[in-house]
Order: structure tokens, then C-alpha cells, then sequence
């Protein structure tokens, strides 16, 4: 009759449980590697959205109708944060700023006097140094009158779009805002829908 060894390798179980360790070592290895790596996406994602947030771009959420029609209320719009690092606000530039009244306050207007002019409005019109401002933003809107105030150097003069509706420079105690406190210019509205903000071209 044929025998059979049945003594056992105590080396190769040895061996092959070695092996199996090995393996689930390495496999958690790999899970904790792809959690890691994910982690760093995360993170790295998380603070390139604060920079931009805090250095770049911001959403903006207006909670009135000054701006009507060309914003709207609880519309929503970017602020681009370095659109005057390296150069002034032009006149109609539509920007957000600290209300110089409260500056625990943020407004969006639009920029109508550069520092070192004189604004005045009269019989509904708004006048630049005794010239008349074309404004096709305030679809004729009438403007009551108001000044004339001489803007001071670094300073300019808000108003908003809906003339009717605006509590801007016409009526504020702190009738300017400083370049410095202005916290962006606003290019597009995102929502309800996209739209490229209308500008105000001037010679």
C-alpha cells in the first residue's frame, strides 16, 4: 500500500502566512495612499478657492433695485478684487465698495465723477465740469437735481442706475468713496442667467 507524507512544512505555512500578511499590509498601504492622495487634492482645491475668494473674485448678492435695470434685485454678480491693482476706476465702471456712511455696509454702484471734477445735476441731467453726461444706463431716467460738489483727489462720486431708487453720493453725509475702499469692479451678472453687465463707454 502506498504511504503518504502527511508531516507538515511548518517553513512553508510559515512562508505562505507571511505572504498573505504581506499582501494585506500592502493593500491597506494602497487605501491609505489613495485616501492621502485625495486628502492633498482636497485641500490644495480648498485653498485655491479661499485665495481666489478672498484675493480675486467674489459672488456678490444685490438686495436691491438701485442698480435696475441693469441689476436686478437678488441678482447675483462677480466682483473681480484686482481690477485696480494696477490702474484707476474709469467713469462708468460698475464696482462694489464700504458705504462711506457705515462701512459695515457694502453698496454697488456705478462710478459717474472722477477725482478733481465738478458734478452737478440739473433739470434731470447729470453735468461734468459744465458738460452734459450721456447715460444710456438709466434708460432717461430723470435725476433730481443735486451739487455741485467738487470730488476730492482719490475720491468718486456713485450713483445708481435707477435714479429714482438709489440711495447714492446725492444723499449720503460721506458723499465719496476712496479707491481704497472699493472692493472690486463687477463685469458679469451669473445669476438667474449670464450676462456680460452693460458698460459705459466715454471719451
Amino acid at each position: 500500500m502506498e504511504k503518504f507524507d502527511e508531516s507538515v512544512d511548518t517553513d512553508e505555512i510559515n512562508e505562505l502566512t507571511n505572504d498573505t500578511e504581506k499582501q494585506e499590509e500592502e493593500e491597506k498601504t494602497d487605501v491609505l495612499k489613495i485616501f492621502l492622495d485625495y486628502g492633498i487634492c482636497i485641500a490644495i482645491a480648498v485653498g485655491i478657492a479661499l485665495i481666489l475668494r478672498s484675493y480675486v473674485f467674489v459672488l456678490g448678492h444685490v438686495p436691491s433695485s438701485s442698480m435696475y435695470d441693469t441689476i436686478s434685485e437678488d441678482d447675483r454678480v462677480t466682483i473681480f478684487r484686482l481690477a485696480y491693482a494696477f490702474s484707476d476706476p474709469k467713469r462708468g465702471d460698475i464696482v462694489s465698495f464700504f458705504y462711506p456712511d457705515d462701512e459695515s455696509e457694502i453698496f454697488i454702484k456705478r462710478i459717474i465723477g472722477l477725482p478733481g471734477e465738478v458734478i452737478q445735476g440739473i433739470d434731470g441731467y447729470v453735468y461734468i465740469n459744465g458738460n452734459k453726461l450721456e447715460e444710456p444706463y438709466t434708460d432717461g431716467a430723470y435725476t433730481a437735481d443735486f451739487g455741485p460738489y467738487e470730488i476730492p483727489d482719490g475720491m468718486y462720486f456713485m450713483m445708481g442706475d435707477n435714479r429714482g431708487n438709489s440711495l447714492d453720493s446725492r444723499y449720503w453725509v460721506n458723499k465719496f468713496v476712496a479707491k481704497e475702499k472699493i472692493i472690486g469692479k463687477s463685469d458679469f451678472k451669473v445669476y438667474p442667467k449670464f450676462e456680460v453687465l452693460e458698460k459705459a463707454v466715454y471719451n
